[in-house]
């Protein structure tokens, strides 16, 4: 059974070697920040200040979140804004 699991779990990383990967947005935190997940070996991406892919670290799932928070209530200041 274990044989099964090691070959299963290097094909998604070979098929991604040899023809690249395919990328999915899997959250928007905001316009212009995202996280990718690569569809066939689940490695997962941000975007940083520079506009620049990296590697989605806990820091950076961090920064994400309170990024999204404050994002999101700004969004609802100017909704209500908007309407007064």
């Amino acid at each position: 059974m274990e044989n099964t699991t090691k070959k299963t779990a290097l094909i998604p990383k070979m098929y991604c070697s040899i023809f690249g990967h395919d990328y999915v947005i899997t959250k928007k935190v905001t316009y212009h920040v995202k996280e990718y997940t690569c569809t066939h070996c689940k490695r997962q991406l941000t975007t940083n200040s520079n506009g620049n892919l990296t590697e989605l670290t806990p820091k950076f799932q961090e920064i994400n979140q309170i990024l999204e928070k404050i994002y999101n209530s700004r969004m609802e200041r100017m909704k209500n804004k908007q309407f007064a």
